[in-house]
């Protein structure tokens, strides 16, 4: 996926995408010659994480 299609999938802007991936945070991206790509099974894994971190915070407060 590129950069453009997971921004628009996490709802969040370009910019948002490539400051967590400067921080080491969001889905895990590599370099395709020039461009920043993303697997998708990538992406679903990192938004299932975020899903299962959230419930987890729900769960003992």
């Amino acid at each position: 996926m590129t950069l453009d299609e997971v921004a628009a999938e996490l709802r969040v802007s370009r910019k948002t995408l490539l400051n967590w991936r400067a921080q080491g945070a969001g889905p895990k991206g590599f370099r395709l010659g020039r461009a920043v790509v993303f697997d998708r099974s990538d992406v679903r894994s990192w938004i299932d994480e975020q899903r299962a971190a959230d419930h987890i915070g729900a769960r003992s407060a």
